[in-house]
């Protein structure tokens, strides 16, 4: 319907540039996405460790196999050093998936220019990160391939959907043919490859043009909130993320990460909140700690892995825009209580 391309169109002028394919979800971006680049039974494809399951599922589903990286502690995202030294130890991978953490763009000049110079396929997953910005430019428009998220938590939502946006004008249309059961152009029903049902509905699609009208501002509202945090939680023995320069993240979810032996811990805050109703979560448990993964690769360079470091003292804050500044002070209170 006139709503799916509508918003195909909203997104790329927001982006400034490539090819979107609205989907039914994220996963599903990240799913054509691997197959775009080719990863076959056997494939080696690099992959941020500290994330959601949905980056690292795709390069299964297509047999191939996952090499988990570490990250490093500025932006808790994909560490170049390590894609260097997994570059070293195992070759250049069939692709690499980074992702910007929590809406927190990744240190992208590095892991670019590490892609361009090995002939690797980049894939940003900036499903956290619709409207950060590297550089004066929008996340999602730095790899080969960018996915994005409206999951009915993200900061604009279509209540479930995603997209995908390619370089490439032909990718975009094969995309499109897989995500509508790779028919063919021809008078009967004729199937060349194997496809999938992942087109996001024209209702979906609609609830997402009116969303990208308040867009930018979900990302005031949002970096409005992680201000508050970082003003009222001064002075504790915990931190939270600081933006690299020429950067400006969507804070998506504020997350704070406690200071080694303080005396608390993320399980002690998450209770303490949950006495209050208060939603508090951990942080992503890296993919080579799940027991699905547990005999893939995991590449480090430093001595203690950043990614176990800060899924083991760091917790995300209630961070949605219909909180209530009186409602964020009581969040505030309960955690200064426990220090």
């Amino acid at each position: 319907g006139a709503n799916v391309t509508g918003f195909e169109q909203d997104l790329q002028q927001y982006l400034g540039a490539g090819y979107v394919t609205a989907l039914s979800a994220g996963t599903a971006a990240l799913h054509l996405a691997v197959r775009l680049a080719g990863v076959q039974r056997g494939d080696r494809v690099f992959c941020q460790s500290l994330t959601f399951s949905a980056s690292a599922n795709p390069i299964v589903y297509e047999g191939g196999e996952p090499v988990f990286l570490d990250s490093e502690p500025d932006t808790w995202n994909l560490d170049p050093e390590t894609v260097e030294a997994a570059i070293a130890r195992f070759g250049a991978p069939k692709a690499l998936i980074a992702v910007h953490l929590y809406g927190m763009p990744g240190k992208l000049d590095a892991i670019c220019s590490l892609c361009d110079a090995h002939g690797i396929l980049l894939i940003e997953d900036a499903a956290e990160a619709l409207g950060s910005v590297y550089h004066g430019q929008k996340c999602g428009m730095f790899g080969h391939y960018g996915v994005l998220s409206f999951n009915g938590n993200k900061i604009i939502t279509t209540s479930g959907g995603g997209a995908l946006v390619c370089r490439d004008e032909a990718d975009a249309q094969h995309a499109l043919k897989m995500a509508t059961q790779a028919r063919e152009p021809v008078a009967w029903y004729e199937h060349t490859e194997l496809g999938y049902n992942y087109r996001m509905s024209n209702i979906c699609a609609g609830i997402g043009r009116g969303q990208m009208e308040v867009l930018e501002q979900r990302v005031a509202q949002k970096r409005a909130i992680h201000d508050r945090y970082r003003d009222a939680l001064a002075g504790l023995p915990l931190q939270l993320p600081a933006e690299p320069g020429d950067v400006r993240s969507n804070r998506w979810l504020t997350a704070a990460l406690l200071a080694p032996d303080c005396g608390v811990t993320p399980g002690q805050i998450i209770a303490a909140l949950a006495e209050h109703n208060i939603e508090a979560r951990h942080i992503w448990k890296p993919m080579h700690l799940q027991p699905v993964f547990r005999d893939c690769a995991f590449v480090k360079t430093a001595e203690r892995s950043v990614a176990e470091d800060v899924f083991a003292r760091g917790v995300c804050l209630p961070s949605d825009t219909k909180m209530t500044p009186e409602q964020q002070a009581q969040v505030c209170a309960v955690i200064r209580g426990l220090f």
